[in-house]
């Protein structure tokens, strides 16, 4: 009776760790309005976490040395992560993919662990080792293949170099270049369970925009890697076109392609729709960079159906692709939609847990110093609205947030400057009430960035004002929160600006979205001369597209980084503590938005 039980309990893990949810389709997104837009693919049930009994480690290494392994059944399990961002303890963990791998591994099946990129940024743990601990995580969990996302660059081109070289699996991308010659190889084939299954490559050019375009140029500001971007999306279509008949030519019975590319209209012609729009031959789309987990079936440009999948991020999903004898059984996720982590709520422990718990101590000293205290909770989400699946909305890449007003202030005041100013996408996270450690400092400015201060015209702050308001009411990382100035946005004006295959800005044609913009007291003299302090990714490296600031004369190049200057400033302005003056989460009113009523 007791190993009868010890079975029973053992079982019920292994079916809710495979039985979970889908993470959800994104609502009705649809990346294309065509007649034969993808339709949604069905979702599975949900698990509570009210049910699950906890199983002792030495339960189950009893029950594994009763029972032997069963041979290899022939078929396969790909597995996929993506948009990690270093939150390998978080849903999932890197513990629970391990087991949800092992388990398949036990019941016979041959697995591929698959990465879409942007694994190695987005924590401490990623700022404090230029991505390496990541990595070292990556090589544990025995990784097969993974790509670039835009974020793999963060900390310079050498430093990714280094990381690839670090990786015991190969990085791919088709369409990344130096020059004149590729800098990874386009696809990697695996053979498993007698079959040859390759996997495809490709890599966003946003990433020229999203990551520090510096780190893709040289010391003349030229740029000298790309990603095949052209205006009309036909490079990087190319690229992954030769790439997939290459595979096919070398005797690939399945094409995968694993993408940073998105679904995001922004991001167009390099959405994973485009792709698979002007391509053939891939039979299924491994997508990451919006960090969405909208499954979908669409036609290639010959008519055929390519399933695409994404999985969110921070180990929320683990998508998943079953291959049996008769050919691609499902593409779908599975989903910890629970508060607590499968390895707490599981009471999984196994290699990888040890592993993760040995990388956190190594940062828990220093990111536990407490430093700091807020009477406030600061948000970079929208407290109230969410999107079409109940998650929050980034409201600080769209209107203005208080953690958007503390920052901006942080720099305009440590700096000295007229106006401060901090891009919505660089905040990365809110702080809560109560202490303040390290980490939560790191947590919201995880890059590390440089801020500068120059000086430049009034029409130069209200062209970047201008491109920074283009996208409202949507999401866009380049969205200005200010110190020391105010502005209107009329949303119901479509954006004048225009940019270059780059996502550059290259002018201003039409009617303005921003008026009312005053510095302090004054309205803003587009003739006038005024200091700004910001990040160097957005004053001088053509970050998030902008060029308003080209020309301008640099009055302190380094002031300090980002993260140290917002401790600072509470520590030394505002005597340790931030102060009920930003307890609004909407901010101070500094920025006001109308649909031209």
């Amino acid at each position: 009776m007791k190993n009868l039980k010890r079975k029973t309990a053992i079982l019920l893990v292994l079916l809710i760790t495979f039985c979970l949810c889908a993470c959800g389709a994104q609502g009705d997104v649809t990346t294309k309005p065509e007649a034969d837009a993808p339709e949604a693919v069905q979702e599975e049930e949900t698990v509570s976490e009210d049910i699950v009994e906890p199983v002792k480690e030495d339960e189950k290494n009893e029950e594994a040395a009763e029972e032997p392994k069963v041979e290899k059944n022939g078929e396969i399990y790909i597995l996929v992560t993506s948009d990690v961002h270093c939150g390998v303890d978080q849903n999932f963990g890197y513990a629970g993919l391990y087991e949800v791998r092992k388990s398949l591994e036990d019941q016979g099946y041959t697995t591929i662990l698959v990465d879409d990129g942007d694994s190695v940024q987005g924590e401490a743990m990623g700022t404090l080792s230029k991505g390496e601990i990541s990595i070292a995580l990556m090589n544990e969990m025995g990784y097969d293949v993974a790509i670039p996302g835009n974020h793999e660059f963060d900390y310079g081109m050498e430093q990714f170099l280094k990381n690839v070289e670090a990786a015991e699996f190969p990085y791919i991308s088709c369409n990344f270049y130096h020059e004149d010659e590729r800098v990874l190889e386009p696809y990697k084939i695996i053979e498993a369970a007698g079959k040859k299954i390759a996997f495809v490559g490709v890599t966003t050019p946003e990433s020229l925009s999203s990551s520090n375009p510096k780190n893709f140029q040289d010391e003349n500001g030229e740029f000298i890697y790309s990603f095949c971007q052209d205006e009309d999306g036909s490079g990087v279509y190319n690229e992954v076109q030769k790439a997939v008949d290459a595979a096919r030519a070398e005797g690939a019975d399945y094409v995968y392609v694993m993408g940073h590319m998105g679904l995001e209209q922004t991001a167009a012609p390099w959405t994973y729709a485009d792709v698979i729009e002007h391509t053939n031959g891939i039979d299924v789309f491994l997508d990451g960079h919006s960090h969405d987990t909208e499954q979908v079936v669409m036609k290639n440009k010959d008519g055929e159906e390519v399933v695409r999948c994404a999985v969110g991020t921070k180990m929320s999903c683990i998508g998943y692709s079953h291959i049996t004898e008769e050919g691609i059984e499902k593409t779908d996720i599975w989903s910890w939609p629970n508060n607590i982590d499968a390895p707490t709520m599981l009471n999984i422990h196994n290699k990888m847990r040890d592993r993760v718990d040995e990388a956190k101590a190594e940062l828990d000293e220093i990111l536990g110093q407490k430093v700091a205290k807020s009477a406030v909770e600061l948000t970079i989400n929208d407290p109230v609205e969410k999107d079409n699946t109940g998650n929050p909305i980034r409201m600080a890449r769209r209107a203005e947030t208080n953690m958007g007003d503390l920052a901006a202030d942080a720099f305009r005041e440590m700096s000295g400057a007229d106006i401060g100013v901090i891009n919505g996408g660089g905040l990365r996270k809110g702080m809560s009430k109560g202490d303040i450690t390290y980490g939560d400092i790191i947590a919201v400015f995880p890059f590390g960035n440089t801020v500068s201060m120059i000086e430049l015209t009034g029409q130069q702050m209200l062209d970047a004002l201008e491109w920074g308001a283009r996208g409202v009411p949507e999401e866009n990382g380049g969205f200005l929160q200010v110190s020391g100035l105010t502005y209107e946005i009329d949303a119901s004006i479509d954006s004048p600006c225009t940019c270059d295959e780059n996502s550059v800005m290259t002018g201003i044609k039409g009617k303005r979205r921003v008026s009312n913009v005053m510095v302090g007291d004054e309205p803003i003299d587009p003739n006038k001369k005024y200091t700004l302090a910001s990040q160097g990714f957005t004053l001088f490296d053509h970050g998030d597209g902008f060029t308003a600031f080209d020309g301008a004369t640099v009055v302190q190049l380094e002031v300090g980084l980002d993260n140290e200057i917002l401790i600072n400033y509470i520590k030394e302005k505002l005597g340790g503590e931030i102060g009920e003056e930003y307890e609004d989460l909407y901010g101070q009113g500094r920025i006001v938005i109308t649909d031209g009523k």
